[in-house]
């Protein structure tokens, strides 16, 4: 029962990669997907029978698609290099093809910004993240959303959820960017 050491550019390695990176994100309730930058180490222990563990360390990104979406990271766009999220995840993974089992035994997640330095070193006018939790950008957010509600076609409006992502950057004075989730509402605009 040694550990191999495939190659990271394995076929067997890549799917393994590929489906743990989908339960990975299958799993999360919150932020968004996570989209493969590269496979950093594998090892892999074969079983008995049929099947192997692999156990993968992956460096990944964050896209432009909310985990909500459910969109399979391939489908996602990974973020400009000055707006991303980037970190590591290590997964331990069984796959047995023959049966078509998959299964994510365990796996942990770091993720961290790009620092402003690195950014303003590189792009000194773009805009930093900032918390998302601060009021001014949920009122930049209420503003958005109260503007889409007056010129959508749809049949009721639309709340914001919550704020996901905040920045901001100085041009004549503020300007502050802003993604959020919304949700309809039971009020329709037919309704004064």
């Amino acid at each position: 029962t040694t550990l191999l050491s495939p190659t990271c550019d394995d076929t067997a390695v890549e799917e393994a990669a590929d489906l743990a990176l989908r339960q990975i994100n299958a799993d999360r309730r919150e932020g968004y997907i996570l989209r493969l930058y590269r496979i950093f180490s594998v090892r892999e222990h074969p079983q008995e029978i049929t099947g192997s563990v692999f156990y993968l360390i992956l460096d990944v990104v964050d896209t432009e698609c909310h985990v909500l979406s459910k969109k399979l990271w391939k489908d996602c766009t990974a973020r400009p290099t000055h707006t991303t999220v980037y970190g590591q995840c290590k997964a331990i993974i069984y796959i047995n093809q023959s049966r078509k089992i998959a299964h994510l035994n365990t796996y942990e997640c770091v993720l961290q910004p790009v620092p402003p330095r690195y950014i303003w070193a590189v792009c000194p006018d773009c805009p930093v993240d900032d918390c998302p939790t601060e009021p001014k950008y949920l009122e930049a957010a209420v503003q958005s959303l109260g503007k889409f509600n007056e010129e959508s076609e749809q049949t009721h409006y639309f709340s914001v959820l919550n704020v996901t992502r905040a920045s901001m950057q100085w041009v004549i004075g503020p300007a502050y960017f802003v993604e959020f989730v919304i949700q309809e509402t039971s009020c329709s605009k037919s309704d004064s």
